[in-house]
């Protein structure tokens, strides 16, 4: 009887470690996990949750921090992309090789060289993201033709009139109000199925951002 009892705690310390470790084993698949863009409407805000609803229709939760960090996305004019600019630029490839602009936007010099470089992106089925320095422009008609370049190549990126051209602005965590247009570029997946994001981006004066 005596034998049984002094078993009991180590095989309690066994159970809980198992269950520690689980734990352990979930969290690190989920931290694992690549990160999720949002693209979304606040619906509702309590606390340090935001309610949103999705492009695709999808309710989420995402969870901010205190100090959540965000920026303004506010519209500029195409005149304001200039040689030297550090832009990023949503596309869709055409059969010559270019890129058809969706959207620029201006990075603030801070973030000069940030994601630099040419990849796929999903703003559209098929679409690209290039991050690059303004190389040469040239006017045709009212829109641009750009030459960018950065470290592993460059791209010819032909701009519409039409593009929606926007640029960052510092932000404050009052923007972020149910109406409020937001993206967010690498919030994480929890285990509960919400999102953490320590960054996040909304547009002003009713502006969806366009990245």
């Amino acid at each position: 009887m005596r034998r049984h009892k002094s078993r009991l705690p180590f095989r309690l310390a066994v159970v809980a470690f198992a269950a520690f470790a689980a734990a352990v084993f979930v969290s690190d698949a989920f931290a694992q996990q690549p990160p999720v863009r949002v693209r979304a409407e606040i619906v509702k805000i309590d606390g340090n949750k935001l309610f949103v609803k999705a492009r695709d229709g999808a309710e989420l939760t995402i969870n901010v921090p205190d100090n959540v960090a965000v920026s303004g996305i506010v519209k500029i004019p195409l005149s304001d992309v200039k040689p030297g600019s550090y832009i990023g630029v949503s596309a869709l490839p055409e059969p010559d090789g270019s890129q058809n602009a969706l959207h620029v936007h201006i990075f603030p010099e801070a973030l000069r060289g940030v994601a630099e470089g040419h990849s796929v992106w999903d703003v559209r089925p098929g679409s690209t993201m290039t991050n690059a320095t303004v190389d040469q422009i040239t006017a045709v008609g009212e829109g641009r033709t750009l030459t960018v370049k950065y470290k592993d190549g460059e791209k010819k990126i032909v701009v519409p009139a039409e593009t929606p051209i926007v640029t960052y602005l510092p932000g404050a965590r009052d923007e972020l109000k149910p109406g409020a247009k937001i993206f967010i570029v690498a919030a994480q997946r929890q285990p509960d199925g919400s999102l953490n994001a320590a960054r996040i981006s909304v547009g002003r004066d009713g502006l969806t951002p366009p990245m």
